[in-house]
């Protein structure tokens, strides 16, 4: 579903954000990505949705080889992937529904099917009973739960989330966390950069760890418990 093969970017001033990367992701997956700041997560999900372009070796998402995608293939890329960030991103004079249904009319969704999808994925978050709220009226976990539903709406096949429970509380965290993990089990392939290893021991899941760009480690279980090499 996701595949780096022999992944390199260079920013200007020779600086390696990403050297040799090679990282395999199976359909349904769901993984960390970890390590320190600096150590180029953003990078990593950049070059995924066609934000930045490798320096050499070829990115596949969905079985298509992005690094030779056209410009006006973007929108069908972006389609089959959705994103999630630590700050949210919601329109604030849009209501809650009006977030949601934005990311299908966007893409010329019919109005029947936004009427449809958008209840369905406000109540998979918890929040259709705040459809008409603004998101000023929302807690920090209530927006970031729309953010999710908005990502999700478009039943992309792949979802990224760079740092998601990065701005919330302990049960917040948690909340969100076990949302992305029914996403998953739905069959979405999940793509989630943190710091939290409390977060990564919890689920044990797949961890692919980067440290100045290198792939360290690619393992099964927790951040700091013991580990099965992929």
């Amino acid at each position: 579903m996701l595949r780096f093969e022999n992944v390199e970017k260079i920013y200007k001033g020779d600086v390696a954000a990403l050297s040799d990367v090679n990282v395999d992701v199976q359909k349904g997956e769901f993984i960390f990505l970890v390590g320190p700041s600096g150590s180029g997560k953003s990078t990593f999900l950049k070059l995924l949705l066609h934000e930045e372009q490798p320096t050499s070796g070829r990115i596949i998402v969905a079985g298509r080889d992005i690094t030779r995608l056209s410009h006006w293939k973007l929108p069908q890329l972006r389609r089959n992937v959705g994103t999630i960030f630590q700050d949210f991103k919601l329109l604030p004079s849009k209501t809650v529904y009006e977030n949601v249904a934005f990311a299908m009319e966007v893409i010329g969704r019919p109005k029947h099917v936004v009427q449809s999808q958008v209840p369905q994925v406000l109540e998979l978050v918890g929040l259709e009973s705040k459809s008409d709220r603004f998101p000023n009226e929302l807690s920090g976990g209530e927006q970031q739960r729309v953010s999710i539903a908005r990502a999700f709406v478009n039943r992309p096949l792949i979802l990224l989330a760079d740092e998601p429970t990065g701005n919330l509380d302990p049960a917040n965290t948690v909340g969100v966390m076990r949302i992305l993990d029914s996403i998953n089990k739905a069959g979405t392939t999940v793509c989630m950069a943190t710091h939290d290893g409390r977060i990564v021991d919890a689920m044990r899941r797949r961890v692919v760890e980067l440290d100045h760009g290198r792939v360290v480690r690619d393992e099964v279980r927790g951040l700091y418990g013991e580990g099965g090499e992929q």
